[in-house]
């Protein structure tokens, strides 16, 4: 009777165990998105010839109404659909302060739509000193009309450029961060470039005096020992939080009194290379970071992500990496690779997203894998359901195009979600014509 008790405990142990390996599989094991429609129809925004094709394209999803998609490219192209960005009209936008690219679109929780650009308000470009004297942000609803335009307090005696904007759904502030050139180019050491930052309470109308966030300054040569590529965002616990590059970093500031004072500069993470890479057929690129919060009910909330591209595995193998924060920015995990494929190949031009419903994480790039040794080039979408610790990645371009470094291409590209809708939005080069593209997603 004692063995027989014996295997009966030894068969309940064993039976524990093995429950609990499934248990244990089960939680780990990825889970795919299911997607609607794997086929994810790309549909031409806007094409044209040098020197005026548009690129450099930003995009956003009306989160009070899915079905009005907006969206901008260089110089002053505004486009905007009804029907989920099946079809598109476009205008042309102006202001008395100049509209000169660097478009960055986005919605608010009222429905309005911000159109932040770079300034030229003697049209004159660079021939004019004022020309970038100020970031300018202008508002409509989706079926009304542009106002002339805001801006933040600044010196406008220097340059300003690269900005990027975040609104917060709780309080409904809007951030902005750019660059301030103290002489845009400028090789003199005495010149200097800072992180500037602003905020809106009103919606727009009026913002806060800018305030410089870096301690270190960089150069105003716009390469890697510049300081660019800055990034807002609101943390889950309402802190402001701001991302940037200089010097082959990536460095974090964050807020806890609603952008009044800031935390001393922390590098979060190396930058093999630095900012600004080599991509064959790309007249210019860069691995500026992204930064986003997990603001869903799911296990991941408040998690805050950081993507951002490098060359750590080599000058012919750019890479897209993911690090994350639990604790609002005290600590970061190790970096994650992004980009699944197994050769080297380049991914560069990447944007990220978040569905704030659920926290699934969605990350665009171009990816040149399919095709090696060539400069073939596809967009490919990477999405994590598991608060970033790996990606499945999906080809979204219908066809591959190989860029030529005679034309000016841009600096990025964009990426809008909400729940059960993804937008990406991308330059695709086809001999001297530039198209913007979109892609139809939804899970």
């Amino acid at each position: 009777m004692r063995n027989i008790q014996v295997n009966k405990r030894g068969l309940q142990a064993a039976i524990y165990l093995f429950a609990c390996i499934g248990l244990f599989l089960s939680c780990s094991r990825k889970t795919s998105l299911v997607f609607k429609d794997h086929t994810f129809k790309n549909v031409v925004i806007d094409e044209g010839r040098s020197p005026s094709a548009p690129c450099e394209p930003s995009i956003a999803i009306n989160p009070s109404n899915p079905n009005q998609v907006s969206a901008a490219s260089v110089l002053n192209n505004y486009y905007q659909s009804n029907d989920g960005g099946l079809s598109w009209t476009k205008e042309r936008v102006t202001s008395p302060y100049g509209v000169y690219g660097d478009p960055v679109i986005r919605y608010d929780y009222s429905n309005n739509v911000f159109f932040a650009h770079l300034s030229n308000p003697k049209d004159r470009a660079y021939s004019s000193e004022e020309f970038l004297d100020r970031i300018v942000v202008q508002k409509k609803q989706f079926n009304g009309s542009w106002n002339d335009g805001s801006f933040p307090p600044c010196d406008r005696k220097k340059d300003h450029d690269k900005h990027w904007l975040a609104i917060d759904k709780n309080s409904g502030v809007m951030l902005m961060t750019w660059t301030q050139f103290d002489v845009y180019g400028s090789k003199s050491p005495d010149d200097q470039s800072n992180i500037l930052f602003s905020k809106s309470m009103d919606k727009g109308i009026t913002w806060s005096e800018a305030k410089v966030l870096n301690q270190s300054p960089g150069d105003c040569l716009d390469d890697d020992k510049t300081t660019e590529g800055a990034v807002p965002e609101v943390s889950a616990k309402g802190n402001y939080i701001v991302v940037w590059c200089r010097d082959s970093k990536i460095y974090f500031t964050k807020s806890t009194d609603q952008g009044e004072s800031w935390s001393d500069e922390q590098v979060i993470a190396q930058q093999v290379e630095g900012w600004s890479m080599d991509i064959p057929g790309i007249d210019r690129s860069n691995g500026f970071p992204v930064i986003k919060v997990d603001k869903s009910t799911g296990k991941f909330n408040g998690r805050i992500y950081v993507s951002f591209a490098d060359q750590r595995n080599g000058k012919d193998n750019t890479d897209i990496w993911l690090i994350y924060s639990d604790n609002e920015g005290e600590t970061w995990s190790k970096p994650v690779m992004v980009n699944n494929d197994e050769g080297r190949a380049h991914q560069f031009f990447h944007a990220m997203d978040i569905d704030e419903k659920s926290g699934q994480l969605f990350v665009m790039f171009y990816d040149r894998r399919s095709k090696p040794g060539t400069n073939a080039t596809d967009v490919f979408l990477a999405y994590s359901v598991n608060g970033g610790s790996d990606f499945e990645n999906v080809m979204i371009s219908e066809k591959s195009f190989t860029p030529e470094p005679t034309l000016f291409f841009g600096d990025y590209n964009d990426l809008s979600v909400v729940p059960g809708q993804v937008r990406p939005i991308w330059t695709h080069q086809n001999g001297n014509t530039l198209k913007v593209k979109t892609a139809i997603v939804s899970y």
